[in-house]
């Protein structure tokens, strides 16, 4: 079919939420780059939106999701499932978390978490609602999570949303004081906020939330669906930051893009949950644990992480000196693989996006006009210089 044929029946048959799609359909991947339909290559600087982290020819990947496929790819979780329990003993060991729950996307773990926070108080014969959050986060569009976004553009449609959700600028520690109160059951927070623009959190304000929780009794959830599972140069973004939160919400990632998504607690929070209170048909089924226990012994048995913050280094030096060079670039920001750069309001990131796609680079927007950079882990230094060549012919 020509790419005309299938955006029609796109248009007749598929829910229209993500409004008129770029106009490529990708049927290949191999190492850090894409095929399109026509044989065109690109090297990708997106990967799925944070998630096929190991590229497209990891062979151990490909054949353990085979070998799973030929068995059993799928029971219920009334029995136990060796590979299920051996990724929950790998990730919990290597996160200093005491257990998991197995989801099957972010935002499904979001609301999860969220379930969780308000059971724990529950439990403790204070019940609270009320869940701090921050201005230009993203947390997922399912009702909770939604509510938990603080984006007023992402809202209006779907008032009157879920209550109880209070929203402070971000790094802003006097705000985020006069908020927390013995009311609080949770503060949740992106370690980077990524689809608000790729703006990091300072160590000082994550150990604040830290800080105030443990004063007012509430539980610090962090949103890692993006951070988490090697993006920054970590396993995980909070240890850097100096702070260890109650509950770590993960997905992209964590699948190298088969679809999964989970929640770490720790110590009282870990146990709040009882028999019934949670539950999913299909999370953690074979094939999702088979995909995540791949990619967390290749994170944690590897040296990949090392190239992740090395990479990501280069890169944003990289991006850093041609900031210099360019006036139409405002500012350059994150850490790890996780990089934005944010243009002037004269310059459309919108439009360099889609002149760069033209270009053979894969790439995406956020926030206030910023370009946004999530490549595969592999990528390598001569890409990363590719794409910089390119950016200076068209921002110049």
């Amino acid at each position: 079919m020509t790419i005309d044929e299938i955006a029609k029946l796109d248009e007749k048959y598929y829910c229209p939420v993500f409004g008129k799609r770029l106009p490529v359909e990708f049927v290949r991947g191999e190492d850090v780059y894409l095929f399109d339909s026509a044989g065109k290559r690109y090297v990708d600087f997106l990967s799925g939106i944070a998630t096929n982290c190991l590229g497209y020819s990891d062979k151990g990947f490909k054949q353990a999701l085979c070998n799973t496929v030929n068995s059993l790819m799928h029971a219920s979780n009334y029995f136990y499932s060796e590979v299920q329990a051996k990724l929950a003993e790998k990730l919990c060991t290597a996160t200093g978390y005491d257990n998991i729950f197995l989801a099957n996307s972010g935002a499904e773990a979001v609301e999860g978490a969220l379930k969780l926070a308000r059971r724990y108080h529950f439990a403790k014969g204070r019940p609270r609602t009320e869940i701090i959050t921050m201005h230009g986060s993203f947390h997922g569009r399912t009702l909770a999570a939604l509510a938990a976004t603080g984006q007023a553009k992402f809202h209006e449609a779907f008032r009157p949303l879920i209550e109880k959700f209070t929203y402070v600028p971000v790094n802003d520690i006097a705000a985020l004081t006069a908020a927390v109160s013995d009311s609080t059951a949770a503060v949740l927070v992106e370690p980077i906020l990524g689809e608000g623009g790729i703006i990091p959190v300072t160590p000082e304000y994550y150990k604040a939330i830290r800080r105030l929780c443990d004063r007012h009794g509430a539980l610090m959830i962090a949103d890692e669906i993006q951070t988490g599972m090697g993006r920054t140069g970590t396993l995980l973004a909070s240890p850097a930051l100096g702070a260890m939160p109650d509950i770590v919400v993960l997905a992209k990632s964590l699948g190298n893009g088969f679809p999964v998504g989970a929640f770490l607690a720790r110590g009282a929070a870990a146990q709040a949950f009882a028999p019934g209170d949670h539950g999913s048909t299909f999370g953690g089924n074979r094939m999702a644990c088979t995909a995540a226990y791949y990619v967390v012994c290749k994170l944690t048995e590897t040296d990949i992480l090392s190239h992740v913050a090395e990479t990501g280094a280069y890169f944003l030096g990289r991006l850093t000196a041609l900031k210099a060079d360019c006036p139409a670039i405002a500012d350059v920001r994150g850490r790890g693989l996780m990089l934005g750069a944010e243009l002037v309001p004269s310059v459309s990131a919108m439009e360099i996006k889609k002149e760069l796609l033209g270009a053979g680079f894969v790439t995406a927007t956020a926030g206030q006009n910023v370009l946004r950079f999530l490549p595969p882990y592999v990528i390598q230094k001569q890409h990363i210089d590719a794409l910089i060549d390119a950016l200076k012919k068209l921002l110049k």
